[in-house]
This record gives structure tokens, C-alpha cells and sequence, in this order.
């Protein structure tokens, strides 16, 4: 299957120039602006007013040139896209900082002239991170496929093993709805798991994940303490959704609660509606999780509809849920061949869509079809189309089904086993915040389905949901609007 990664609407692309254009010329950009996207347009509401473009989020705190904004671009949801990625480095002729071969190319030391050395960036809006391996892990790890030669290297002090994995930058907006800090959650360093807690110890990891991205990402040193202050506040009063949909118009309108200003007030403390039981307020997990467009469920008008339809077959359409380390695999559930579940058991936190609660899982994205036998994992990764990167042969794990056998695994993101060096966390990531798709394609951390239908399609054979074309188009229809 080919997919024209630069297939975004023209009105899209003159968006971005604009947005480029205008911080040239103003210190600010105005709450609630409407930025078009391929199905409607998003908007941030900012507690703070317009969003002021001299605060230490768009400053250079390194010595490369980047500041936050450089993966984080208010008009592509508060990350970044291949289209965007693409049209600076032809503007700039890869000297824009986003290209800095710290993690902007494929390998380190790239020239900034060598496209092919920067194509998943270009291609996929992939940046490379470099995970240190902790010493003495459970498993042990090769690359049986190195197409850029770089995929582990070693501290020359330690000699632990670095493992280059490539994921998209995650959008630094609706950040008070997290339960775990980056896809592998390395950055939480204190639990987000406890109501009282919650407010310190988000505002403390934030202050950590900042520190390390001007360290890393940007090669500096680390911000003052006023500086760090002021980009977790930043982050901390933004709100991205959809606003607008180009066949409805606004996503508020007649009962609907999409967009920016009804997701700010939403409520949420840790734990709330766990598909797993752990609501610390005892209540029972509700699968109807999303409830924006109930409203028009018997609207007039045929597209309201199609939104409202969507959103009932995320809430009710059954999923049939194997093969997911972290769920069939879970001790606590009695390690499970096959959970009934819905979109919601794992998107659980109400009308924003991650889990409530820290829950990693391995729904195969990151997976080689090639060295699959589940038939449905085949299926579902045989609809995406996954940039070619390294990938990576863990063995030593033990199978809990057979304790005198151990496991094998090929995968292009080990995830959270990189972090902890433990066999039950390799392939494990956490969900992510659903709210604003439509600015922020392509999807999954590793960047691997182009669009919407590929990533339903992907759904739909993975976990044996046996939708209807109806019930597809109805289900991305829903997805775009939030």
C-alpha cells in the first residue's frame, strides 16, 4: 500500500507559512485562533490569554538554535507534521534548527544537505531518541536490521548499550489529563496516581521533562528555575481540540461540547472511570467514556449524525482484545487469552480519551508482520504503512505459559522496556491523549498509519471489531472532531 505523505490540503500548508509569517512579525498569538486542518480547523484556549511568543517556551535555552516550539507548533495541535517538517527544510535548506543531526536525522553528525540522512523526520515528523539501556537488564538486545548504522552505540564511560528508537513529539497541551510523562513514561518521576498528590507531582515531572529537553534536545544547560516555571505554566493553561468541522460548522453548536473551551472544564482526578475497577471513588467503569456528541444523535443534519454515530461505535463496538502485553499478559486480571472490551477500556478518561491511570500496553504497532503468528496482529499491521527503521531482537525473556522456554521478540520500539531493563515492560507504551487528531497526522508513536482510515482499518482487524464501512466512516468522522 503507497500513501503520498505530502498529501495535506493546500489550505493546510498556506496555514503553516502563515503561522511562520506572522511570528515574525507579532509577539503573540491570539486565544482560540482557528488553524485549518484536512477536515475542519483546531484552536487552543490559553487561561492565560493570548499566547505570548516571548515566554521561556519560545526562547532558544540551548546552543543549537531550538526552542519548544520547534516540535511544537500551535497550528499542528502542539506537535508537528511531515508537511511542515518538509516545507522548512526546503525554505532553510536543512539549516533550520528542527534538523540539528542530535536527533533530527536518522544517525548523529548527518550534513544538514543530506536529505536521505534526515527522511524520517521529513517523512514522518520522527525524531531520534537515544535511550540509555539501565546496566544488567533481563534481556538482551541486537539489531537485526541497522539500515542507517546506527542503532545501538555504547557510553564510552559505562558501556552501556544507547538504543536509537524514533517517535513523534508528543503535543505539549492538555498535560493536566497525563498519567504518565512520554511514551515510555521516563519522565515520571513521581507518581500521577493520587488525587492529593497530583498538582505537585505533575508540576514536578513537567519541571523534570523540561529540563531534560533543553539538556537533549536542545544541547544546553539546564534552564533557571523562573524559566522553568514559566514553561510548565505555559503548558499547563493549554486546552487543544477541534473546533470546527467543514461539514457542521462549529463543535459546540446545538447541545454538541466539542472544542477547546468545554475540554478546559472538564473534570478528572486519577483513576477516574479505570476500565481495570481502580476508580478510587468505588464507582463502576462506565464504557460511554466520550459523550460530546449525544446531543445530535437525531439531528437533521446527516453529518451531526455520522459524529454522533462514530462516537457510539468508540463507546459500544466490541473489540476482541489478544495478544496485548500489559493486558492478556496482567496477572492481576488472571492473565486472560481474550478480553471483551471496547475503544474505552483503553481509552477510559472521560471525553479525553487516554487512561486514567498508568497502563503501558504492546498493541503491536511497533511489531515485524513478518515474524508474527497471530493472524490478526498480521492484518492489522498489513494496513499500515511503518517508515523503515531499525529493528530489534530481545531474547532471554521468559515465556509464563511455558517456564522452560523463554521468549523472543522483534520489534522496532522495546518502549518502556528500555527504561526499566525488564522483560514484562518490552513493547509496552503508553495511550495518548485523543483530543485535536485531525491537526497531528500521521498517528501511532512510530508514525506507522498515514491517516485515520488506516489506523481504523488497523483497529478493526487487530482486535476483530468486524465494523461495517458505515460504522468506519462513522468512527473517523467522530475521531476528526475531537
Amino acid at each position: 500500500m503507497k500513501h503520498t505523505w505530502s498529501s495535506r490540503s493546500v489550505v493546510l500548508i498556506c496555514a503553516c507559512a502563515s503561522l511562520t509569517a506572522i511570528a515574525a512579525v507579532t509577539a503573540s498569538i491570539p486565544n482560540l485562533r482557528h488553524f485549518f486542518d484536512p477536515t475542519g480547523a483546531i484552536a487552543t484556549f490559553n487561561t492565560g490569554g493570548d499566547i505570548n511568543r516571548n515566554s521561556a517556551f519560545f526562547q532558544s535555552l540551548g546552543t543549537n538554535g531550538r526552542t519548544c516550539e520547534t516540535c511544537h507548533q500551535a497550528d499542528e495541535a502542539f506537535s508537528i507534521s511531515p508537511d511542515h517538517v518538509q516545507e522548512l527544510y526546503e525554505r532553510t535548506r536543512g539549516a533550520d534548527p528542527l534538523f540539528a543531526s542530535v536527533d533530527g536525522a536518522n544517525c548523529p553528525g548527518a550534513d544538514p544537505r543530506d536529505r536521505d540522512a534526515h527522511s524520517l523526520l521529513l517523512s514522518r515528523g520522527l525524531i531520534r531518541v537515544a535511550v540509555t539501556l539501565p546496566l544488567n537488564p533481563q534481556f538482551t538486545i541486537v539489531a537485526s536490521h541497522d539500515p542507517y548504522g546506527c542503532a545501538i552505540r555504547y557510553d564510552p564511560t559505562t558501556n552501556q548499550q544507547i538504543i536509537s528508537v524514533y517517535r513523534r513529539p508528543l503535543p505539549t497541551t492538555n498535560l493536566r489529563y497525563l498519567s504518565a510523562i512520554m511514551f515510555d513514561g521516563r519522565e515520571t518521576i513521581s507518581p500521577l496516581t493520587n488525587e492529593k498528590t497530583l498538582p505537585a507531582n505533575l508540576n514536578s515531572d513537567l519541571t523534570h521533562q523540561a529540563i531534560s529537553a533543553v539538556q537533549i534536545h536542545a544541547q544546553g544547560a539546564v534552564p533557571t528555575p523562573a524559566q522553568l516555571a514559566d514553561i510548565v505554566n505555559f503548558e499547563m493553561g493549554l486546552t487543544t481540540a477541534q473546533i470546527r468541522s467543514n461539514g457542521v460548522g462549529h463543535l459546540y453548536s446545538d447541545g454538541a461540547t466539542g472544542g477547546p473551551m468545554a475540554l478546559s472544564t472538564q473534570p478528572n482526578h486519577p483513576g477516574e472511570n479505570d476500565s481495570l475497577g481502580h476508580d478510587p471513588s468505588g464507582r463502576p467503569f462506565n464504557p460511554a467514556a466520550i459523550t460530546l456528541y449525544t446531543a445530535w444523535a437525531d439531528s437533521q443534519d446527516k453529518e451531526k449524525r455520522e459524529i454522533a454515530a462514530g462516537e457510539i461505535v468508540f463507546n459500544t463496538a466490541v473489540a476482541t482484545i489478544t495478544d496485548v502485553r500489559g493486558l492478556n499478559d496482567n496477572p492481576s486480571l488472571n492473565s486472560p487469552d481474550s478480553i471483551a472490551g471496547t475503544c474505552t477500556t483503553c481509552h477510559d478518561s472521560p471525553n479525553v480519551g487516554n487512561h486514567t491511570l498508568p497502563l503501558p500496553l504492546d498493541i503491536a504497532t511497533s511489531r515485524q508482520s513478518v515474524m508474527e503468528t497471530n493472524p490478526n496482529i498480521i492484518a492489522g499491521l498489513q494496513q499500515l504503512t511503518p517508515p523503515d527503521m531499525p529493528v530489534y531482537e530481545i531474547r532471554g525473556c521468559p515465556d509464563p505459559q511455558n517456564p522452560a522456554h523463554t521468549l523472543v521478540f522483534y520489534t522496532s520500539d522495546p518502549g518502556k522496556g528500555l527504561v526499566t531493563g525488564q522483560c514484562i515492560d518490552v513493547g509496552r507504551g503508553k495511550g495518548l491523549i485523543l483530543r485535536g487528531l485531525a491537526g497531528r497526522a500521521p498517528y501511532f508513536h512510530n508514525g506507522s498509519a498515514a491517516n485515520l482510515k488506516q489506523l481504523v482499518d488497523f483497529y478493526n482487524l487487530r482486535f476483530q471489531m468486524n465494523l461495517s464501512h458505515q460504522q468506519k466512516h462513522d468512527l473517523i468522522a467522530f475521531l476528526n472532531s475531537l
